[in-house]
């Protein structure tokens, strides 16, 4: 399913191969008959069914880069990036479980594992079994390597004893990857990479936060009191779990960004509906050329924020730097994301401030797309450095 690297970056970016528009055509047409009808009740309960993340499973959108060979679908990070974008057209609290799962979790197993590491729980994360990824402290966020969960080794085993917070997908995840130092005296250099499976002695999910957006997808505290975690799960090498954490992120920056683009469709789609269907003065509000200009514009903004992301998944897939590329698509999704469901919210008027129409919890879904994974200022310092070379 990998087209040569040449033609993923010669190809213009926006034209999807028949696999490929086939593909997100496919998990938007799920979106849209599955989800849809249940988005209201997920955000209201902040409850994602389990009957739905099955459904996920079955669709093959949960294992998207998996070989074929462990269960999973063989596909590339730029399938992996179409499917969040389709998901979070619908709803953005879907788009970031599979994120997570696919741009974050597996990317780091196939990356840093071992061959029975990959052959053990590569087909679970394929078939049933939801990954989290635990970085965030209450004071390690943007300065992520200020954590301070300790790692000790015991003999055969490592006891992990610390605390996480923030972390998506906690409450359903079935598997963990949780960094801790092994060597506070080296600093950043001692962080290590630990596959917590849940259930292990010591390893508790705290407290799930009440949020303003993406509700129904859970983010909760870690608990880690002497977590007992055997030495055959440390993720890659000790004290090099600073870089797993660096790559990964650049990645899963890229999902982002692919869930921001995909909301700010959905909030545009609305948009559009809306201004044909609402009449003022006469005639439908699209008619007017105020109304007509904005969203011109927001169409516009979407365009380009798409081929950003675009662009960096594509390099992501031809081996190429995209660092600097993916702080931009981040940057720039996240804006466009709060700007287009801010305006959806303005042109249905009254109705877009009820709970009864779709666009004011797309509005509250797009605030923490310039906060986490890197909030635009560390985007913005990321470019800056790159640019400048300072």
């Amino acid at each position: 399913m990998t087209p040569p690297a040449t033609d993923l970056i010669h190809a213009p970016l926006t034209r999807l191969s028949e696999d490929e528009q086939l593909f997100r055509d496919g998990i938007l047409t799920f979106a849209q008959r599955e989800i849809r009808p249940h988005v209201r009740e997920m955000d209201e309960q902040a409850k994602m069914p389990a009957a739905l993340l099955t459904q996920l499973f079955e669709l093959g959108a949960m294992g998207i880069e998996i070989p074929e060979a462990y269960g999973g679908s063989g596909g590339t990070f730029f399938h992996s990036v179409l499917a969040v974008e389709a998901l979070s057209q619908v709803d953005p609290a879907v788009g970031v479980v599979a994120d997570v799962q696919n741009t974050l979790v597996i990317n780091a197993f196939l990356r840093w594992a071992t061959e029975e590491q990959r052959a053990t729980f590569l087909p679970r994360l394929a078939a049933d079994t939801i990954g989290a990824y635990a970085l965030s402290e209450a004071g390690s966020g943007s300065d992520a390597f200020a954590l301070t969960t300790r790692a000790v080794r015991s003999g055969d085993e490592w006891l992990l004893t610390g605390r996480k917070l923030w972390i998506t997908n906690a409450n359903e995840a079935g598997l963990f990857i949780v960094f801790a130092n092994a060597n506070p005296e080296a600093g950043y250099r001692g962080i290590t990479a630990f596959i917590v499976e849940r259930g292990m002695a010591g390893f508790t999910v705290g407290k799930k936060e009440d949020k303003l957006g993406i509700r129904a997808s859970s983010t909760c505290e870690l608990i880690l009191d002497d977590c007992r975690v055997p030495a055959s799960h440390v993720l890659g090498e000790v004290g090099k779990g600073y870089k797993a954490a660096i790559e990964t992120l650049n990645e899963g920056r890229i999902g982002i960004g692919a869930q921001m683009v995909g909301l700010a469709q959905g909030a545009l789609d609305h948009a559009v509906h809306h201004t044909r269907e609402r009449k003022q003065f006469g005639k439908p509000i699209a008619e007017f050329q105020a109304v007509q200009h904005q969203m011109a514009r927001a169409a516009t903004d979407v365009h380009m924020a798409r081929l950003l992301v675009y662009e960096a998944a594509r390099l992501r897939d031809a081996r190429l730097p995209f660092l600097t590329e993916a702080a931009m698509c981040k940057l720039v999704s996240s804006e466009v994301a709060e700007r287009v469901a801010s305006l959806a919210v303005n042109l249905f008027g009254g109705y877009g401030f009820v709970k009864d129409y779709p666009v004011e919890k797309l509005y509250r879904d797009a605030k923490i797309g310039q906060i986490y994974e890197g909030t635009s200022n560390l985007q913005l310092q990321t470019i800056a450095k790159q640019l400048l070379g300072s």
